[in-house]
């Protein structure tokens, strides 16, 4: 992959899961109240503090990406993030997935760019 390429594709996903991130902690975002399954959902991550420990995880890695430091590590991490994002929205929230099909193709990409950094680890 092209590096300039690759730092617009890093760059990109590291922002968006900053921003995300952030959002969790300071809502600067507007986004509707969750009813029905997808307030049960949430309740219960907000409730067990996962929904903070995600948020967490994205800021950390949103500058990690940015920054181009331990970005191979936490685009890994972040796949599950990305992967867990897809499958709520399109089981609970379908007219939204769009965002998260935009993040999961940006980790999968990012990935890609990494993938002489895997080389060791999976041979």
């Amino acid at each position: 992959m092209n590096s300039k390429v690759f730092m617009v594709i890093r760059i990109l996903l590291g922002l968006f899961v900053l921003v995300f991130g952030l959002n969790k902690f300071f809502h600067f975002i507007p986004m509707e109240e969750p009813t029905g399954d997808t307030g049960a959902y949430f309740g219960a991550l907000i409730n067990s503090k996962t929904l903070m420990l995600v948020a967490v995880v994205e800021i950390l890695a949103g500058v990690a990406l940015i920054f181009n430091k331990f970005g191979a590590l936490m685009t890994v991490i972040l796949m599950s993030v990305s992967v867990n994002a897809l499958l709520f929205h399109l089981t609970l929230d379908p007219a939204n997935s769009a965002g998260a099909a935009v993040l999961l193709l940006l980790n999968i990409l990012a990935l890609v760019g990494y993938k002489d950094k895997y080389k060791e680890l999976l041979s």
